[in-house]
């Protein structure tokens, strides 16, 4: 498994290595030991798959506030998504910056996304497939959202159109009326 950092510390791209012969691939996309030896030790307890139909289809910026908080370890398993984690813990000197990198079903790129940080993503192929592990349940009284096409943020989704939204994501809220529940441990 190749292991990347990126600009936003504890964010990173996870490229697990592919065994393929004229049938496809194998790969080993999750190892809890092995990523444990190199400081990557989580526990997931639920796994997410959804599909999005059409290409410009965004969802997020969303988190889950604590108690129940989510790491997130995001992958494409079908057509094409840009993947875009915000730092958005109180005091860290990355407040409010962006990451953003291209998972595809032929990449196998993977993205972990730390507490603290929205998620979202935009599909740039019909019918995209995307699939990410949790590390805590699903808690609607915790689930929240920041705009996606906030202009404080300046995220480039690269959307070839207009964006597909849900009612949700539509009214969420700019980062700047966001009151963060997340802090920076340093």
């Amino acid at each position: 498994m190749q292991i990347e950092e990126t600009s936003l510390p504890g964010v990173k791209i996870l490229t697990p290595k592919r065994f393929g012969d004229d049938r496809g691939f194998f790969s080993e996309s999750w190892n809890r030991k092995l990523l444990a030896d190199h400081g990557i030790d989580l526990e997931f307890v639920q796994d997410n798959h959804s599909v999005s139909a059409a290409v410009n289809t965004v969802r997020g910026l969303h988190f889950q506030s604590p108690p129940h908080a989510q790491d997130k370890l995001v992958r494409c398993g079908q057509g094409a998504l840009f993947d875009v984690a915000v730092d958005v813990r109180k005091g860290s000197p990355t407040y409010g910056e962006w990451f953003g990198i291209e998972l595809t079903a032929t990449n196998g790129k993977q993205l972990l996304v730390p507490k603290g940080f929205l998620h979202g993503f935009s599909t740039r192929a019909p019918n995209t497939e995307i699939i990410y592990k949790c590390t805590d349940y699903y808690s609607p009284e915790c689930d929240g959202a920041v705009r996606f096409d906030d202009p404080g943020i300046g995220i480039d989704w690269g959307l070839s159109g207009d964006a597909v939204l849900s009612a949700k994501d539509a009214v969420a809220p700019l980062l700047a009326d966001f009151d963060s529940p997340f802090s920076w441990e340093g």
